[in-house]
């Protein structure tokens, strides 16, 4: 093997290696399923100019596939105050693909996307909308982060607040706090402490 075919090997093993570091210490400050639950507020972007906030609450399960992805699943309860004094009540399930943008630090970024399925109180209305939107996780010990987020709502129909105006789909924003509660990931660990194990002992017999 040539100098400078081995200088390629040993910096993608290098590379490997502090990848498996990068993923084992998300693994130990995190983990890879989370529960998580969270409060906040809804204003609806509508058909009445005179919308108010209202509240929020979500419970939802996250699978991480790689450190920084994972899929998760919610349910979402939210009111939207049209005026003083109308107000109607949803819920919807959302399906979402999120990135953790440094999931292996204390502090991260992260964005999500995704559709769900919205339907009044008592499923008299129900509508598809897509979502997408941001926040950012602060763990304060390990297994447990703190995160804010936000994001857009848009409705595949305009009959959401009961006033319908033609092509004029309803939108709505939500804004909450929240906590995650991560746990598992033990099999992970030990895959990746042996695939480490041979790294090491790969550049030793070198």
């Amino acid at each position: 093997m040539s100098a400078q075919e081995s200088d390629v090997q040993e910096e993608s093993t290098i590379q490997n290696s502090k990848a498996l570091h990068r993923e084992l210490d998300f693994l130990e400050l995190r983990g890879n399923h989370v529960v998580d639950a969270l409060a906040g507020t809804t204003m609806i972007f509508g058909d009445y100019p005179d919308s108010e906030l209202d509240f929020f609450l979500r419970v939802g399960y996250k699978y991480h596939i790689i450190s920084n992805l994972n899929v998760n699943l919610s349910f979402n309860r939210y009111s939207i105050a049209i005026s003083d004094t109308a107000k109607e009540n949803f819920m919807s399930f959302d399906f979402n693909l999120e990135y953790l943008i440094i999931p292996h630090r204390n502090i991260s970024p992260f964005v999500f996307g995704g559709y769900g399925y919205n339907a009044s109180s008592g499923f008299e209305e129900t509508h598809t909308k897509v979502q997408f939107g941001l926040g950012l996780e602060y763990m304060i010990m390990d297994g447990l982060g703190l995160k804010l987020f936000g994001d857009y709502n848009y409705v595949l129909s305009n009959e959401m607040e009961g006033l319908i105006v033609p092509d004029n789909d309803e939108s709505f924003l939500r804004v909450g706090l929240g906590a995650n509660l991560y746990f598992g990931g033990k099999k992970r660990k030990e895959k990746i402490l042996e695939n480490i194990e041979t790294v090491i002992n790969s550049n030793l017999i070198k």
